[in-house]
């Protein structure tokens, strides 16, 4: 029997190497599949702003699987231990919580992926997860996998980033510079002077804890941000490339 190979994003994060990453909003299993092995670190599923509900996220977990070495990352719509479960039985094992506010929010994160008594997944013997259950060490190994990802969306969270540094379980905190923008009052200007510091400034409280920080732009930013010590690197995306590309292309002709 073969079993999953280690989650390389994890390893990657704790090791402090920069990892790459590809945002998945369009419905394609292909695109899925191609970008799983075209040399990216891992992809990022989007739940919270894209129809897929966990019969969709199965599908592209199979193809992610197949496309190649890539790590699928799944952003739920919010903190759902019920989904979570549901997910991780499928095979899931990386997971992006957006707009995490609290302590206790980002706790329940972290136990919603855990047996107890370390958390309150339940349990099932025979799942995709353990190999239908002939993974006989799943139940001892499976938290070495397991990669949490909680969002930075608002000056609050901002301000818990040290509080969620010291929660066992949490992988990474990836600034969300749209929603931060909105939160301080810049609808729309992820290059607000303001909100520009407050990405930088929330990016070195992270680094403090140990934890890894990370971010989301598709443009000259992504680069500046990696040389400061950013990690977990969302820098490009299938409706970008997609637009982007339709756009170049066009322009070739008129």
């Amino acid at each position: 029997m073969t079993l999953y190979p280690p989650n390389r994003l994890k390893h990657k994060l704790r090791a402090g190497e920069p990892a790459l990453g590809y945002w998945l909003s369009l419905n394609s299993i292909g695109v899925t599949e191609m970008a799983a092995g075209a040399g990216w670190d891992w992809l990022l599923l989007d739940m919270e702003h894209s129809i897929h509900n966990d019969e969709a996220v199965e599908r592209h977990f199979l193809a992610a699987m197949n496309g190649g070495p890539a790590e699928l990352v799944v952003r739920i719509p919010s903190i759902d231990p019920a989904l979570v479960k549901r997910l991780i039985d499928g095979g899931v094992r990386s997971f992006m919580f957006p707009f995490v506010q609290t302590v206790e929010e980002a706790k329940l994160a972290v136990a919603s992926t855990r047996y107890p008594p370390e958390g309150i997944r339940g349990f099932s013997g025979t799942t995709r997860a353990s190999r239908w259950g002939r993974d006989k060490s799943y139940v001892s190994t499976y938290a070495d996998d397991i990669c949490v990802i909680i969002q930075i969306e608002t000056p609050q969270a901002i301000a818990n980033t040290p509080a969620y540094g010291t929660i066992d379980g949490i992988d990474a905190m990836l600034i969300g510079a749209n929603d931060l923008a909105a939160n301080m009052g810049h609808l729309g200007d992820t290059r607000h002077p303001g909100v520009v510091r407050a990405v930088e400034d929330a990016g070195r409280a992270i680094r403090a804890t140990g934890k890894a920080s990370g971010f989301q732009f598709f443009d000259e930013r992504a680069a500046t941000l990696l040389e400061q010590g950013f990690t977990l690197a969302a820098v490009a995306g299938d409706i970008h490339t997609v637009s982007m590309g339709m756009a170049s292309r066009l322009g070739e002709f008129r």
